[in-house]
């Protein structure tokens, strides 16, 4: 048995190096003390458990073309970009710490001035069966958000998140979460988390997220997945940018990670952004607290699954000067796995994760239909421009797309969009419009 941790650290860096450039599943020392896996990303581990080490990540690399809504003039535009191009590195270190390294290297998450991480975060799992995380990552709401990105049905999240974009936003600060499986049967979390939004003197925003998943059925094939979610955040005498900017489906009006349509890109305003004092910032005594709830529903037997969610928004005001901003949506959404594979759900974290194709020689093939809705109140906007009027700004995409898993590393993505809006539209007049979005993904 190696007992010295540096000797540990020195003979895993030595059977990684060695068994690099094989192609073999698993790898053991003559003392069982460390066993080296290549299959999906490079991992090493101890046979107690105690230590391991992986290094993962994940690529996608997205093209869209859009019209109508899209963009600013109507006419055709198109983008090729990396949505995600993850470094991931994570592991155990004295058993009930684990570690999570995920570096964005297309800038799409976080800053210049944070750090582009996904996610930097140290949990312990020694009061079981509590988990305690630290760090930064994104703070718990929605089924569609817990499930990882790699694996959500629809090229990008529905857009009713996009009506409050900071449920669980890991653009910067830190937070700490506790969660926990409960009876076999439900998932808990809560989370509170310090923003690098400041108040006037100084003290930065902060955020409470609670979720509650009740799933009497969580066996892969065999899910029914009901839930609640919550988040709030106080807004007292902070400026902060309260801008709702749906992108609708289509990140290439818009990106960070390559080519978008660039000024001719429509990222509409459905509301907020009123009183505006510096640049895209709301005036710091305009609005308290901004509050969220959201409910989940997912049910699935065989390769047939259902979901839908809905969340509510309220962005209460602070002077008479002005007035309260309300949103809302919801998606429903229906995926048939054409070669019978059923989705894996996992109810520690109560998310869906991947299809594993049963064939490995032409995988597994996912059509599905998703209805996307949102609305926008924002009676703050008292006259009519050339592109919003006066009213409830609303917003519906109808989704179809397939998923081609070629296999547990290789997914391959279309979808098709159609976009419909009421009291906005673009420079043109246009109030609907098209994309089709395609990715390749790979991850190890």
């Amino acid at each position: 048995m190696i007992r010295k941790h540096f000797a540990g650290f020195a003979a895993s860096a030595l059977a990684l190096a060695v068994t690099a450039q094989a192609f073999a599943g698993t790898v053991t020392t003559d003392g069982a003390d460390i066993v080296v896996k290549t299959k999906g990303g490079l991992e090493v581990a101890t046979t107690d458990q105690n230590f391991s080490f992986k290094l993962g990540g994940r690529l996608q690399a997205d093209y869209g073309t859009f019209d109508g809504f899209y963009t600013k003039n109507g006419d055709s535009a198109d983008a090729a970009y990396f949505r995600r191009a993850y470094i991931e590195f994570g592991g155990t270190v004295y058993k009930d710490w684990k570690y999570q390294v995920n570096y964005d290297l297309s800038h799409n998450s976080g800053n210049a001035d944070d750090g582009y991480f996904d996610e930097a975060s140290l949990s312990y799992t020694g009061f079981k069966p509590v988990v305690i995380r630290a760090g930064r990552f994104d703070e718990d709401f929605g089924l569609e958000k817990a499930t990882s990105s790699k694996w959500v049905t629809g090229i990008d999240r529905n857009a009713a998140y996009e009506v409050a974009d900071w449920i669980h936003s890991h653009a910067n600060g830190m937070g700490i979460q506790a969660s926990s499986v409960v009876g076999d049967m439900a998932y808990l979390s809560a989370s509170v988390s310090s923003k690098d939004i400041n108040d006037k003197n100084g003290k930065g925003v902060k955020q409470f997220n609670a979720r509650a998943v009740f799933a009497p059925m969580h066996d892969t094939g065999n899910v029914l997945h009901l839930g609640l979610d919550y988040a709030v955040r106080d807004l007292k005498d902070t400026a902060f940018d309260s801008r709702i900017r749906p992108r609708l489906g289509v990140r290439g009006v818009s990106t960070n990670g390559g080519n978008d349509a660039g000024a001719n890109g429509n990222r509409a305003t459905f509301g907020g952004g009123v009183g505006l004092d510096s640049g895209s910032l709301t005036a710091n005594d305009a609005y308290d607290t901004d509050t969220v709830f959201g409910g989940e529903f997912a049910f699935a037997r065989g390769p047939l699954s259902l979901q839908g969610e809905y969340l509510n928004r309220k962005l209460k005001a602070d002077s008479s000067a002005y007035q309260d901003v309300k949103a809302s949506g919801f998606y429903g959404q229906v995926a048939y796995t054409l070669t019978g594979e059923s989705r894996v759900y996992k109810l520690d974290g109560a998310k869906f994760d991947t299809i594993k194709p049963e064939n490995k020689q032409y995988g597994a093939w996912e059509v599905f239909y998703r209805y996307d809705n949102i609305t926008v109140d924002d009676k703050n906007v008292v006259r009519n421009t050339a592109t919003r009027e006066v009213g409830d700004a609303k917003a519906n995409l109808n989704i179809i797309g397939v998923n081609w898993y070629a296999n547990e590393a290789v997914k391959i993505s279309a979808n098709y969009i159609k976009a419909k809006t009421d009291k906005i539209v673009n420079a043109a007049g246009d109030d609907s419009g098209d994309a089709i979005v395609a990715r390749v993904q790979y991850v190890f």
